[in-house]
């Protein structure tokens, strides 16, 4: 496994969606590795869906909070971290 650098935070999941928001404190691509972490959650994905405002993107910035398709439950205060490969 690569290193990884922290990207953002879960500040809300659509449980009938599995759509994550992630307040981001770095860029975010399409197809990047990440792992969501928390006191339950340890996810592991590849980004391979990603909207601002319901609009899709293949690349967002710093400060965006962008909605990401997720795997499995995540919760608000987690952890998104991108994993160098």
């Amino acid at each position: 496994m690569g290193e990884k650098k922290l990207v953002g935070k879960v500040t809300h999941y659509y449980g009938k969606l599995a759509v994550a928001i992630v307040e981001l404190e770095d860029d975010l691509e399409y197809g990047d590795r990440i792992s969501i972490e928390g006191p339950s959650t340890n996810i592991e994905q590849t980004v391979d869906s990603m909207q601002i405002e319901h609009n899709a993107v293949k690349i967002a910035h710093k400060g965006d909070a962008v909605g990401l398709k997720v795997s499995d439950k995540v919760r608000p205060g987690d952890n998104v971290y991108k994993i160098a490969e």
